[in-house]
């Protein structure tokens, strides 16, 4: 019952990140495009357009990451785990989840510290609150941490690995 709550909330996270993942990427290509057109053939420069586009590839790194954890497409070195026995492969899986949560946690504890830290700053072009480019690093923790929970949950409940 738990498992499948969690996998819904999991699975709707991750479809509306991956929404905004399409729309910041798509976004990104365009104003880079467009930073070119206005520099290289009307000899003009849009000064914000590099910052913009900065924190705009910072935000999609950190919505990239949880958006790879859910679908398990980050890297790996299975060796050793398809070498183990069903037994050791689960207590292997669980210890897996249970550092990443903690990371997780403290990406949210120590990213809200920082935003906070920076929260009277404003970038140089936009102008912008430096802590709104910050938060990526909170609000990624909290999706990796509702990923992550949701996968412990699940290898805690499998029988096999």
């Amino acid at each position: 019952m738990i498992v499948s709550v969690l996998e819904k909330m999991s699975a709707g996270v991750n479809h509306w990140i991956e929404y905004l993942l399409f729309g910041m990427g798509f976004s990104m290509a365009l104003l880079v495009a467009t930073q070119v057109f206005f520099r290289y053939v009307l000899n003009q420069s849009l000064f914000w357009s590099e910052e913009l586009a900065r924190y705009l590839l910072v935000w999609l790194t950190f919505l990239g990451a949880s958006a790879a954890y859910y679908r398990h497409a980050h890297p790996g070195v299975d060796i050793l785990y398809r070498r183990m026995t069903p037994g050791l492969r689960k207590v292997c899986l669980v210890l897996i989840h249970l550092v990443s949560i903690s990371l997780f946690v403290v990406m949210i504890v120590y990213g809200y510290r920082f935003a906070h830290f920076v929260q009277l700053q404003t970038t140089p072009a936009l102008q912008l609150p430096k802590w709104i480019v910050l938060s990526i690093i909170p609000i990624s923790g909290a999706v990796l941490l509702i990923h992550g929970i949701t996968f412990l949950v699940d290898a805690l409940q499998r029988s096999r690995p």
